[in-house]
């Protein structure tokens, strides 16, 4: 089957992009620039991503805002109309997580949801098929582009622009460009201060362009999903697939914040309530390592060469502080402040069990 494209991809050839498939999508791994700095000038000023891979469904009718709410775990009653809510899709026998995702509430009749890309269709079906008739879901995923603006210097890039900026975080405005009509969020997936822009393919490339020109003074640069993945790991944010699965339960992933679980009901609410009361026999725990050791998926963790604890689930380098990071599903009786092994390639690294963020979080810095 043939890999879908951004509609930016044009522009990321010009840029001498390297890429890798993602979720069905041919997408920028990293540009000549290297992942490295991608990541200092998104910890340090600004840069620009091509996330147009994600989802983009719209949900509206008659009884919108009651269907979703009765489906996915986090509670839309916390949060009113021009706010966005990370929440969860699982199943309704297991309580696994088919995907995170976040919602958009536009209004009670109207929301748009934006899950992963390699996971929309199957979010569309499970929705779909017990949506009431008032109900439609219309999927964008082809439609419309998204990009991400984050970084230090992510307000004075858009606001030369003429975007509004300075809005709360996890919320939204909508704005016109170049004669459409796009859906600017404070939110991202980097743990600096940013935002994501949803708009038609048609005005895509103009908006890239121009963010590309306004980001000049401010040291832009585009990245790709090789410095997402590094800079998302420094935060200890999940990713669908590795650290979070439909074998793997928002308990387990300390997710319980996500879930409303005074909700009279929700996809896995049953299953989840019970773990929750008997507590989960795993949980995924942050890992720095004490020495030299880069951590990567599938890694042995272990309590002594003899006793297996887990395995890493995301690992990579941590340009920041210039040491290795991982995030692992341990046994639950390994508390923060322990010492595990990991297993690098025949080594025995030390780690230390740490709660994450990694890295101090900008993203809700005035």
């Amino acid at each position: 089957m043939a890999l879908q494209h951004s509609p930016l991809h044009d522009r990321h050839v010009a840029l001498g992009a390297k890429f890798a498939e993602f979720g069905g999508w041919e997408m920028p791994l990293e540009y000549p620039t290297g992942v490295v700095k991608e990541h200092t000038a998104v910890r340090s000023s600004v840069g620009v991503f091509d996330v147009s891979h994600l989802g983009k469904v719209v949900v509206r009718g008659d009884g919108a805002y009651e269907y979703i709410n009765a489906c996915l775990t986090n509670d839309l009653g916390k949060v009113g109309n021009g706010k966005a809510q990370y929440t969860l899709c699982c199943d309704p026998e297991t309580g696994g997580i088919i995907d995170d995702l976040i919602v958009y509430l536009l209004d009670d009749d109207h929301l748009l949801l934006v899950p992963n890309a390699a996971n929309t269709a199957e979010v569309v079906r499970r929705l779909s098929a017990g949506k009431p008739d008032s109900v439609t879901m219309t999927d964008h995923h082809t439609t419309h582009a998204v990009i991400a603006v984050q970084g230090t210097k992510s307000d004075e890039v858009l606001a030369a622009l003429g975007f509004p900026v300075g809005h709360d975080y996890m919320s939204f405005v909508q704005h016109p460009f170049d004669n459409e009509l796009a859906v600017v969020c404070r939110t991202g997936y980097t743990g600096e201060r940013g935002y994501e822009i949803i708009i038609a393919n048609a005005a895509a490339g103009t908006l890239w362009d121009a963010l590309m020109k306004a980001g000049e003074p401010f040291g832009i640069v585009p990245v790709g999903l090789g410095a997402r993945d590094t800079l998302r790991t420094e935060m200890g944010y999940p990713l669908h697939g590795q650290d979070i699965s439909p074998t793997v339960t928002p308990v387990q992933a300390r997710l319980g914040w996500a879930v409303g679980w005074a909700k009279p009901t929700f996809w896995g609410k049953e299953p989840l309530e019970k773990e929750k009361a008997a507590g989960p026999m795993v949980v995924l725990r942050g890992l720095v390592a004490t020495g030299r050791g880069i951590p990567r998926p599938h890694m042995r963790v272990m309590l002594t060469r003899d006793f297996a604890a887990g395995e890493v689930t995301s690992g990579t380098f941590s340009p920041t502080l210039k040491k290795g990071v991982a995030m692992a599903l341990i046994n639950h009786q390994i508390q923060e402040g322990a010492e595990v092994i990991v297993d690098v390639r025949g080594r025995p690294e030390i780690f230390l069990v740490t709660r994450p963020p990694f890295v101090k979080p900008d993203v809700k810095e005035a």
